[in-house]
């Protein structure tokens, strides 16, 4: 074999490789909204936290969400079904009386809990959750349908005329429907005695 014909058989060192195909070119990301300075830098921009008025009412973000900080808690999440009332009137109620309270009563607390839960339920979601919280002599317990449903009115009516009833409320959140009530945990005060 001559000397020629190695040569062309022999592999080229380092092997030949296609060069990377150019990448795409991208537009320039716009830049990011500038904000305004203020008058006097010492005094950061402040957002107003005023409420809304009587009769007026604020529509939630999307991303609203329930946190709940720096109390006890518990909660459970039960199947949508009809013993859910009963199974969280049971584990609410004990753990009103494990966290020492002797008030509200059993009853306001059963009653409430029907009330919250038998809402939910009816937007006939899989799940519900049942969520309990305390703080300053106050019980909250909140309940939670997992489903898109419209917040009705009666119910409100119904859970303010239980006695020991502080507050209560419904909304629609990206959680699901919400309902809640806040109970006093205090004995009413008695009348004195003119």
């Amino acid at each position: 074999m001559s000397e020629s014909t190695e040569s062309r058989h022999r592999p080229d060192y380092p092997p030949r490789t296609p060069s990377p195909q150019p990448r795409p070119v991208y537009p320039d990301r716009p830049a990011p909204p500038s904000t305004p300075v203020p008058d006097n830098p010492s005094k950061p921009p402040t957002k107003s936290l005023i409420p809304p008025g009587l009769g007026e009412s604020r529509p939630l973000a999307a991303s609203t969400r329930m946190e709940v900080r720096n109390r006890r808690v518990a909660n459970w999440a039960f199947t949508g079904d009809r013993w859910a009332a009963k199974k969280a009137v049971d584990k609410v109620t004990a753990t009103v009386r494990s966290w020492g309270y002797a008030r509200p009563e059993d009853v306001a607390v059963d009653t409430v809990v029907r009330l919250l839960v038998g809402a939910t339920v009816a937007d006939e979601g899989k799940r519900i959750s049942v969520h309990l919280a305390d703080q300053n002599g106050m019980v909250l317990i909140v309940v939670l349908s997992h489903t898109a449903a419209e917040p009705e009115g009666e119910l409100l009516a119904e859970l303010a005329a239980v006695d020991g009833t502080t507050s209560c409320g419904t909304e629609a959140s990206d959680e699901g429907r919400r309902v809640w009530a806040l109970l006093d945990t205090l004995p009413p005060r008695r009348r004195a005695a003119a």
